[in-house]
């Protein structure tokens, strides 16, 4: 009988363990859907837990505090959303071109996942973790997004801090906001817009002021 208890005992030690996994799972869920609805700051762990079915123990054993559990969400919300490849615009050469593309794939992740954008800038106004978080996921890739489309073109050095601005301008959720919903303007516009005031300013083949206004 003892053989018996030693060979189950593997057994439910596994199931345990997918049990916990599937807790664990539900409580980044239920927390990712209360941030689009609400945002970070304005979700607390007592409604966190009535959303997953659990209790406010239950969170705090496999979130011991605020911080871990905002790092899972951001894994998990960025795995169901991930933002477009770096990489891939890295390999077209053509600077205009690499803007284009970049913006447009930019911009419908923009429309895609717009609701947490708005909720996690707001946040990040008000608590402090929420800010950090932004500057160390989101932030941190659009300047990363602006720096990949600075180096496809020339390196013209009275012209740099400019381009480098405007880059900064386009790749912006705001920016993509303050076009597509304040201003009307459907996705494809706006990256026409954007890419030729890039190129005006870059100076580039078609980098004229009477480009940049679409005469």
């Amino acid at each position: 009988m003892s053989v018996a208890r030693n060979e189950r005992r593997p057994y439910r030690q596994k199931v345990r363990a997918e049990r916990q996994e599937e807790t664990r799972q539900r409580i980044i869920e239920s927390a990712v859907a209360l941030h689009l609805e609400r945002g970070p700051a304005q979700t607390s762990i007592n409604a966190i837990a009535e959303h997953a079915g659990v209790n406010r123990v239950t969170i705090y054993r496999h979130f011991p505090d605020t911080r871990t559990l905002l790092e899972a969400c951001s894994e998990h919300a960025r795995r169901l959303y991930p933002p477009p490849d770096l990489d891939g615009w890295r390999r077209i050469d053509e600077p205009r071109r690499r803007t284009e593309i970049a913006l447009t794939q930019l911009y419908d992740y923009f429309r895609r996942t717009e609701a947490g954008w708005v909720n996690i800038l707001r946040d990040a106004e008000l608590a402090p973790l929420v800010k950090e978080m932004a500057e160390k996921r989101r932030l941190t890739y659009l300047r990363q997004a602006r720096d990949v489309l600075l180096d496809a073109w020339p390196k013209r050095p009275a012209r740099r801090p400019l381009l480098r601005a405007v880059l900064g301008l386009a790749v912006d959720f705001r920016t993509w906001q303050t076009l597509c919903r304040r201003e009307e303007l459907d996705d494809r516009t706006a990256v026409a817009l954007m890419v030729r005031l890039v190129s005006a300013v870059a100076g580039g083949e078609r980098g004229s002021a009477e480009d940049a206004s679409g005469r």
